[in-house]
């Protein structure tokens, strides 16, 4: 499949500490404000994207992180506008304090088995496949 034009690619932390995971809204141009992994689009390709994770981290929760290692790619297509997103999610260690970024709306650490309702759908999927490896 080749993708259209405006495709995007995104990489992104799952930072999961004693069950609780680190979610985030953020204002959007286009959408809802879902909650969703930190994390966002590729914007320099010279990169990897495990830099492009911790730098996009960095700008949205004000967190260092090691990664430890990659978790599923999910293809998705956003309703509103039938963009393509490739979501690159990296299982990650937080290594200091949330200082959230000026477009962050909102941010907490969730239970893995009781996520809220206005998650992103790739959340879902990926945190029932992170409950999957560790039963």
């Amino acid at each position: 499949m080749q993708l259209p034009p405006g495709s995007i690619i995104a990489s992104g932390p799952v930072i999961i500490e004693d069950g609780k995971v680190l979610l985030n809204r953020e204002k959007k141009p286009i959408g809802q404000e879902l909650f969703m992994f930190p994390g966002g689009t590729v914007k320099d390709f010279s990169v990897s994207l495990e830099a492009n994770c911790q730098r996009e981290t960095k700008e949205e929760v004000g967190i260092e992180i090691k990664i430890i290692k990659p978790l599923r790619t999910i293809l998705w297509q956003r309703p509103e506008d039938k963009i393509y997103i490739i979501l690159v999610h990296y299982l990650a260690k937080r290594l200091s304090e949330v200082k959230p970024g000026a477009d962050t709306l909102e941010w907490n650490w969730f239970d893995i088995k009781n996520l809220p309702t206005n998650c992103a759908p790739n959340v879902y999927e990926i945190i029932n496949d992170y409950l999957k490896e560790t039963v």
